[in-house]
């Protein structure tokens, strides 16, 4: 069993609820326990959840990095290839020229489309906020 999963079964044990007949101080003990005990829970679960996205981050960063490495040393090798090509039937200045152009575009295009999925990514633990929604209706229903 994982450590997010570990934390919500303990987010969802049963705590025992007082009786009427106990004193207002005891009752507020309890609540004040209650709350202390959910707060250190769900700052656990908020830990647990950013500690597994930041491990997927890494070794999705590692990968990424990799490969593009290696895309850095194919296109080097392919653009030499093809400035070499149209060097046959052109000026070999012009030749670089128009294949430093393609990239051009090709990296503007690549630029702007990144930019729109970075505006897309969530930052914010989910899973925690949902938590919290559901322990502020717990403790609304426990008021009244």
């Amino acid at each position: 069993m994982s450590d997010l999963h570990r934390t919500q079964a303990d987010l969802h044990r049963a705590q025992p609820v007082p009786g009427p007949d106990e004193p207002l101080t005891e009752l507020l003990q309890t609540a004040t326990g209650d709350l202390a005990t959910l707060f250190r829970q769900e700052l656990e679960l908020a830990k647990v959840e950013i500690k597994e996205d930041v491990r997927q981050a890494g070794k999705v960063g590692g990968m990424l990095g990799a490969g593009a490495i290696s895309a850095h040393l194919a296109l080097l090798f392919m653009s030499f290839a093809l400035a070499w090509l149209l060097d046959e039937i052109m000026h070999p200045a012009l030749a670089f020229l128009i294949v430093g152009v393609l990239y051009a575009i090709v990296a503007a295009f690549l630029f702007l489309r990144g930019r729109d999925e970075a505006k897309q990514l969530k930052p914010v633990p989910e899973q925690t906020v949902e938590t919290l929604k559901e322990d502020v209706q717990w403790a609304k229903q426990r008021k009244s």
